[in-house]
Parts: C-alpha cells; sequence; structure tokens
C-alpha cells in the first residue's frame, strides 16, 4: 500500500516538478538571470539519484526498525481519522526540524548534509540536491513516533508528501506571500536558509511550518539591501562527482590530524562547522557576534 501511495505522489508531483522547472529556465533565460548551468543541474541530479540509491539499500532496514519498535507503542490512534493524520504532520514537521537543525550544528552531520548546500546556484532543482547519506541515520529520528502510535508506513507517506513542498520552496523567482510568511516556509524564509551571508547562516531550519524557527531562536527574514549570497561560506569546491560528496569528511580527517588529544579531536567532530581549537576559524555564532561587535566599533 505504501508503495502504491508513494508512486501516486511521484506520479502526481513529477509533471509539476517538470513544467514549473522548465518555467522558471525559460524565465531565467528570458531576463537574463542565469539562475541554472547545465553542469549544476547534472550534479543536482547525480546527487539525487545517489540519495535514492542509499534510501533504497535503507529502506528495508528502516521498516525492520520502526516496526520494531512500534510493537511497543504507548498510544493507540484511529488511523482513519482527520485528527491521526493532522497530527502526524505537526510531529513529523517537527522531526525534521530537529533533525535540519542538528545537520547544521554537529559537524559529523554537516559533513553529510553540506552537499545540500553547496552550489552557489539556486533554483528549483536544487531541491533535489540531496544529503546522500542522509537515510543512513534519518529513521533513528522517526522512533518516537512509532512510540507515540504512529504507523511507520504512515510516517513514510508523510514524509514523502512533505518533501514534495520542501522541493518547491527553492526558487528565486517567488517574493514574498503575504500572510502565509507568519507560519509557513515560504521561498523568501528558505532562501535565507541556503544564504552564505554571516546574517544568514543557520537560519529557518523548517520544511513546512515557520513556527519551529520562531519558538527556538533560527528564524531570521530576509534583510532589505542585502542581497543574498549562495553557497558555502568562504568556500568554494570541487565539482568532482566524489569531491562533492566526501569533501567536508577529508576537511574533518585534516582538522583531526593536526591536534593532539582525544577531546580536541572529538569536538572537530562534534562541535558545529567553524569550531577551531585555537579559535582561527569561528563558528556561524560566533561570526556573528564578530560582525556585531565590528558594527558597534
Amino acid at each position: 500500500m505504501v508503495d502504491y501511495i508513494e508512486k501516486l505522489i511521484i506520479f502526481i508531483s513529477t509533471p509539476i516538478y517538470v513544467v514549473l522547472i522548465l518555467g522558471e529556465i525559460i524565465l531565467s533565460n528570458w531576463y537574463n538571470r542565469k539562475l541554472y548551468t547545465f553542469g549544476d543541474t547534472v550534479q543536482n541530479l547525480y546527487l539525487m539519484l545517489a540519495n535514492m540509491g542509499v534510501d533504497v539499500l535503507m529502506r528495508g532496514i528502516t521498516l525492520f526498525v520502526l516496526l520494531f519498535f512500534f510493537d511497543y507503542h504507548l498510544v493507540n490512534w484511529d488511523a482513519s481519522s482527520w485528527y491521526y493524520w493532522a497530527l502526524l504532520f505537526l510531529a513529523e514537521d517537527f522531526i525534521f526540524y530537529w533533525i535540519h537543525r542538528t545537520d547544521h550544528v554537529v559537524r559529523f552531520f554537516w559533513a553529510i548534509h553540506v552537499t545540500h548546500h553547496s552550489s552557489d546556484k539556486y533554483n528549483l532543482t536544487t531541491g533535489f540536491r540531496s544529503s546522500v547519506f542522509q537515510p543512513v541515520y534519518r529513521f533513528i529520528w522517526f522512533i518516537p513516533l512509532v512510540f507515540l502510535g504512529f504507523e511507520p508506513f504512515d510516517i513514510f507517506i508523510m514524509y514523502s508528501i512533505t518533501q514534495t513542498y520542501g522541493i518547491l520552496v527553492h526558487t528565486k523567482a517567488v517574493g514574498k506571500l503575504g500572510f502565509l510568511e507568519h507560519f509557513l516556509v515560504t521561498p523568501s524564509h528558505h532562501r535565507v536558509h541556503h544564504a552564505s551571508n554571516v546574517e544568514y547562516l543557520d537560519k529557518n531550519m523548517g520544511m513546512i511550518l515557520i513556527v519551529w524557527d520562531k519558538l527556538f531562536g533560527t528564524f531570521q527574514m530576509e534583510i532589505d539591501g542585502l542581497p543574498i549570497e549562495f553557497g558555502l561560506y568562504e568556500k568554494k569546491i570541487n565539482n568532482n562527482p566524489v569531491h562533492v560528496i566526501f569533501h567536508e569528511w577529508i576537511s574533518i580527517c585534516k582538522d583531526i590530524r593536526k591536534v593532539k588529544g582525544i577531546k580536541n579531536k572529538w569536538l572537530y567532530i562534534t562541535k558545529p562547522p567553524g569550531w577551531s581549537h585555537d579559535g582561527s576559524t569561528m563558528t556561524s555564532k560566533e561570526l556573528r557576534e564578530h560582525l556585531k561587535q565590528i558594527k558597534n566599533d
């Protein structure tokens, strides 16, 4: 059943993606905005296919683990009721916020997620620029959901639906959306998330609802007069197909080798990206504090 529904979601969403991407390409060329390049688009598709391959390989393990823990669920729901699906949506969107936030503030997970942010182009195909190895650990975050009585197959379905929305907000073609900006992750909010400007780093982690960012202090609107720069902060990577996936792991290994002591080696893995034992590089929080100090001076 879940395979049928996921195929149905793909069947419905694929022509929508194709039409919107073609439309964005036409508008980009018409107005000479240069939102797309052939090489970047191919790389986005390559990363999507690599992620799908890992996801397929992990599907059996994911299902086994979630079904195992579902046997010990604490709550019984009527899975045909509207409130079951509404609560599953809220719970899964909340979980995604914390998955995404962890991907940004723990360097081990950033090394996996960084591929999604590594392009200096930003368009609808960026939504397909996947964190290749995220399926290896993502299911662990869903264990609390099965304890709460949400069925594993329903979790898969809801994740597919929310991912569809998450792809569509990767665009520069849509401006601010009025009152929707107050509670939804809009294209404007997600442009901020992908920005490499210091003011925007590690902001707007939500998938569909922006309320989690507002509640937990990671919300940032687009700032008037501050053009967004896409890509990685002070870093342009080699577009070699292997290097684009593993470049941050290589950097971690270099940092670990250059320091002595288990503690510092461990901190280079678990601290936020940019942390250094000697202060030679800075985290996003430290960069913002430094920028604020410069402006005050």
